[in-house]
């Protein structure tokens, strides 16, 4: 036996029905979708199911969504740490927001900022320029020596 002469099984490969292409070859005219109709037609409304009552329209709305809301990156002061001591970021200079991207601890989609968040425990003496801060996440930088520039 050799690698040209394997082969499916028979009937192990059906190819597709191939519609409208004449009345010869027994799917055309309709393409087998009988005669008008919504069904007959090529789309259906989105979200249309049968008469029956939508899904968008059975559930319900509640609350309020602000098209204007701003939406921030998140850094918790333990990621900052964890990406100080794997030398990712350089503690002894001004830590900016490319700097955070760069270094792959904020996502580079970063939305309208970054925001440094209180969680997790902060060692290293750091001067950060971030867009906000929780107030726990300013006294603990502060606490260590440092600074946060809110921009």
């Amino acid at each position: 036996m050799k690698l040209n002469e394997l082969s499916d099984n028979p009937g192990a490969r059906k190819a597709r029905m191939r519609v409208g292409r004449g009345i010869g070859s027994g799917k055309g005219k309709t393409s087998a979708r009988g005669q008008k109709g919504q069904k007959a037609r090529n789309t259906v409304a989105v979200g249309f199911e049968g008469g029956q009552m939508p899904i968008y329209r059975r559930l319900p709305k509640r609350g309020f969504n602000n098209i204007s809301r701003k939406e921030f990156a998140v850094l918790n002061l333990g990621r900052l740490q964890k990406a100080i001591d794997a030398k990712k970021v350089d503690s002894s200079q001004a830590i900016t927001i490319d700097i955070l991207v760069k270094a792959g601890v904020v996502d580079r989609h970063f939305h309208d900022g970054v925001r440094l968040l209180g969680n997790g425990e902060l060692t290293t003496k750091v001067n950060i320029e971030v867009t906000g801060a929780t107030k726990s996440a300013i006294s603990a930088v502060e606490k260590t020596g440092g600074s946060v520039k809110i921009a």
